[in-house]
């Protein structure tokens, strides 16, 4: 006897603004239990502290979350200056102190060293693993956390408020990976005063902006008004970057059964990567992730939007 599945079918994305205080995977219990949604995911963790976009995938979205998670992010935060703290954010104890504090132009000037391909440590509390176990539990634990440095993508990094001597306010445009905690923690080192971040709201990942994003409380309302599908971002829409290929029914079918098809390359919408992944679309929809080599297309990712 097949086994029932709980939940509803419901596939594409919701932009929700994070609120404070909230862990992402706190946010998607949430949506959970708002949609009753059979399979919802996020596309990029945000820390307690933060605020701002969290993409939400429910159902077959959740099969695009890497290639929102890969998408450009777009930040705005506050740096609290004179303190470093263990977590590199306000949640974290004092371990430091300073009483520089450097002019507005000395904070412009540094800033440069910090945009375009650089080495960036991980904060100690971060989700990372080390044999197995996440960097905050060992931290908690009072073990010692060493991270290597990864390089990270910096597009962009602007002073836009000096509200006080104590606090700047910074925008970032930013590829995957980056930690704005331990930018935070790298520039008042830098500066030589310390520094950690004390607010931090994420206003794009990808093809999601703050300006479309919405509460828990108007998820909930559009919900109770039977409503939802007003909230809801097509599934395509975190795949808008990649090439598409238009396909009959026929050959739709096939690759949906997990079928190598031929395909006219000229018909390719797009350029394609080093990796050839397109995708492939049918009557406005679709239908599956495919590799695209030697004129014929070979199914990645299979979509099954039927309810």
């Amino acid at each position: 006897m097949a086994r029932l599945k709980r939940g509803r079918p419901i596939h594409g994305w919701l932009c929700l603004d994070k609120a404070d205080g909230m862990t992402s995977t706190d946010a998607v219990g949430k949506v959970r239990r708002i949609t009753g949604a059979r399979k919802v995911g996020h596309g990029g963790t945000l820390d307690p502290l933060a605020t701002g976009v969290l993409p939400i995938a429910l159902g077959e979205a959740t099969k695009t979350v890497t290639y929102v998670m890969d998408g450009q992010k777009d930040y705005r935060f506050t740096v609290q200056l004179g303190e470093q703290r263990t977590t590199d954010d306000a949640e974290g104890e004092v371990v430091a102190t300073s009483d520089a504090r450097p002019e507005t132009p000395a904070i412009e000037a540094a800033l440069p060293q910090f945009v375009g391909r650089i080495s960036q440590v991980p904060p100690r509390f971060a989700a990372l693993k080390i044999d197995g176990e996440r960097a905050y539990d060992l931290a908690r634990r009072g073990e010692t956390v060493e991270l290597a440095a990864r390089p990270v993508q910096i597009d962009r990094l602007a002073l836009v408020a000096r509200p006080d001597p104590d606090h700047v306010v910074l925008e970032l445009v930013c590829g995957r990976g980056t930690y704005v905690r331990a930018l935070a923690r790298d520039l008042g080192e830098r500066l030589g005063c310390l520094g950690h971040v004390v607010e931090l709201r994420r206003l794009r990942v990808g093809p999601f902006r703050v300006a479309d994003a919405i509460s828990l409380e108007t998820l909930a309302q559009l919900v109770a008004d039977d409503a939802l599908p007003q909230a809801l971002v097509p599934l395509g829409t975190a795949l808008d970057d990649l090439p598409a290929m238009a396909l009959t029914g026929p050959q739709a079918q096939r690759l949906r059964n997990g079928q190598r098809i031929r395909v006219a390359e000229h018909l390719l919408v797009g350029e394609t990567g080093e990796d050839a992944t397109v995708r492939a679309m049918a009557a406005g929809q679709v239908v599956a992730l495919a590799r695209l080599q030697g004129g014929e297309l070979s199914p990645v990712r299979v979509f099954n939007l039927q309810t």
